[in-house]
């Protein structure tokens, strides 16, 4: 089995405690927008939802195992934090979902394979279940629609998870 270099291991284990950290320090209701900036920084990206609310989203893709998506209601205050990588929302992904729909359901991927001769796109994430490491892969045909998914073990291992 391939061995994470230690240095890695030590990075992936800091960041999964710092945002322990960082989850710990927000109440939901009270907390704001600056709040969440405060701890997580600028999000990869932002979603304006058809409520007036708004979903921050902090991937800790490609080494990580969690992709965070926190909801800013109407009022400003934090209504949700969830971790997203998980059995459930990966049930929810099936055959003819479009690449938009899969990226706001899981966020974003830790790595996308284009296969020119087949037409077809690999997303991958990496996620833990029951501390076994996974990756869940969905594959797109030509027009960005799923043509399947599956989970499979993580080649990298459980290594400082």
């Amino acid at each position: 089995m391939w061995k994470l270099p230690a240095v890695l291991v030590f990075a992936v284990a800091a960041l999964a405690a710092c945002d322990q950290r960082r989850i710990d320090q927000l109440e939901e209701g009270l907390a704001t927008e600056a709040d969440v900036k405060r701890q997580f920084g600028e999000p990869a990206s932002v979603s304006t939802e058809p409520d007036g609310s708004r979903t921050l989203e902090y991937p800790r893709q490609p080494e990580g195992q969690t992709n965070y998506f926190i909801t800013i209601g109407s009022d400003g205050k934090m209504s949700a934090l969830r971790q997203v990588l998980k059995e459930s929302n990966f049930a929810k992904v099936g055959p003819g979902m479009d690449k938009a729909e899969v990226r706001r359901l899981l966020g974003r991927p830790a790595r996308m394979q284009a296969y020119a001769l087949k037409q077809q796109e690999s997303w991958d994430w990496r996620y833990a279940s029951g501390g076994e490491a996974k990756v869940f892969s969905v594959t797109f045909d030509a027009q960005g629609r799923v043509l399947n998914s599956n989970s499979t073990p993580d080649p990298k291992g459980t290594e400082g998870r």
